[in-house]
């Protein structure tokens, strides 16, 4: 089955904003907990990862389109977080710091896994 063009202007237009949020979001927490920890990617990541447990929750009780649901999580979210970003920040940590490096791995790993059940269990609990 091919995508049709509402979902992909939807993935577009969600990535567009979740683009500029994520980086809005990225330079908020740099500028006001100035650490040599990546504290903005470690952020968008597990808000994001909260937010798709609780529409992952919400799309298994509600009906909703395709296009909404793409816009939602392919577009936004998949713009808003940021592995691509993790991983070479990641990368540089390790070069300088074993212990930041490794640190920023668990806590994104298993932080964003935390915050996707947290967040579909959450919501799942309310809508029972």
């Amino acid at each position: 089955m091919a995508i049709s063009w509402q979902t992909l202007l939807a993935i577009g237009t969600g990535g567009f904003l979740g683009a500029i949020s994520r980086a809005y979001a990225i330079h908020f927490a740099n500028k006001h907990v100035p650490l040599e920890f990546p504290v903005g990617v470690l952020l968008v990541n597990v808000i994001g990862s909260f937010v798709i447990g609780i529409l992952f929750a919400v799309f298994a009780h509600f009906t909703f389109s395709e296009s909404i649901k793409a816009f939602l999580t392919t577009g936004f979210l998949g713009a808003l977080t940021t592995y691509s970003t993790f991983a070479i920040e990641s990368f540089f940590l390790l070069q300088n710091s074993i212990f930041l490096g490794i640190t920023n791995m668990v806590l994104n790993l298993f932080g964003t896994i935390l915050a996707a059940a947290s967040g579909y269990k959450l919501i799942h609990f309310f809508l029972k």
